[in-house]
């Protein structure tokens, strides 16, 4: 059974793939929404050997300072170096995309980000589209 998301800033977009987790992110992050989103993806990892990954940025304000030191969140951080096989991002804020993009190389996830402009070759990237039944 899928652990549902509950967060304010944090939006599952569902996919046509069961092993593609994407998220809408809008606003400010909380250290709320990463505890629940760190929930959401532990149990994504029980659930599945590999799993990738997309994060949309639209009008994102940042994140809550601390949100990344709960427990779960460093959990979370972890076991995606595991489970995690495509890292995609796109909209990612200037610091984050290139974060993002040096990460990819020095850690065994790939790692790819696009422009917001670029929306619809991420997910071509990941061989999948947004669909209408919700989160995978």
């Amino acid at each position: 059974m899928q652990e549902s998301l509950l967060s304010s800033s944090i939006e599952p977009i569902g996919t046509t793939r069961p092993d593609l987790f994407a998220f809408r992110i809008v606003g400010e992050v909380s250290a709320g929404d990463m505890d629940a989103m760190a929930k959401f993806m532990n149990a994504a990892f029980d659930r599945h050997d590999t799993v990738d990954m997309l994060l949309v940025f639209e009008s994102y304000d940042g994140s809550e300072v601390g949100s990344m030191f709960d427990m779960d969140v460093i959990k979370a951080q972890w076991r995606s170096l595991a489970n995690v096989g495509k890292y995609v991002v796109v909209g990612a804020p200037d610091a984050a995309g290139t974060m993002i993009e040096t990460m990819g190389t020095v850690l065994p996830i790939e790692t790819r980000t696009f422009d917001k402009s670029e929306i619809q070759q991420a997910w071509a990237y990941l061989g999948a589209a947004p669909s209408e039944q919700g989160a995978a």
